[in-house]
């Protein structure tokens, strides 16, 4: 992300973990390598802050108490709630987490809607050789005037072989 964006440091990351199975809920276990690489770029100096997205108090609470680099924010999806649930509130006000809203969907971008728009931007493309990896959403924001400067997509993907 440092090397497209043409930036030395991120000054914030907010990890949105992959889905689990279905019937398989979110735990710190599932989270714990996706966190451990955040705090090496954060002792590396490549990033500022690090925060989660949709964790309820329960998760944020474990995080917070595992961390080494301790996540300074919180998303919560609006669909999922009107109302910042009290405990979660509470939990992030005693431990300095910024929490905020998001109204994104549960998956971003589908591996068929990856392959469709493969297929329509790549002629000759055998688009569903390919499969998403990871997608990370950005936003350069001019920090004295709090102005989006560009914002966009950073996707990576594998093709596989047969």
């Amino acid at each position: 992300a440092c090397s497209a964006l043409g930036v030395a440091q991120l000054d914030s990351v907010i990890i949105s973990p992959p889905p689990v199975e279905d019937g398989t809920n979110l735990s710190l276990e599932y989270l714990q390598p996706y966190w451990k690489e955040l705090e090496n770029l954060v002792q590396n100096k490549k990033i500022v802050a690090i925060g989660a997205s949709d964790l309820d108090k329960t998760l944020l609470e474990q995080l917070y108490l595992w961390a080494q680099v301790k996540p300074s924010s919180n998303q919560v999806n609006l669909a999922s709630c009107c109302v910042m649930p009290p405990d979660l509130t509470a939990f992030a006000k005693e431990c300095d987490i910024q929490l905020l809203t998001h109204n994104d969907p549960k998956e971003l971008l589908c591996e068929a809607s990856f392959q469709e728009v493969l297929q329509e931007s790549i002629q000759n493309m055998k688009a569903n050789k390919w499969i998403p990896l990871w997608l990370l959403r950005y936003s350069v924001i001019v920090k004295s005037r709090g102005i989006i400067k560009s914002k966009g997509y950073i996707i990576q993907a594998k093709r596989n072989a047969s």
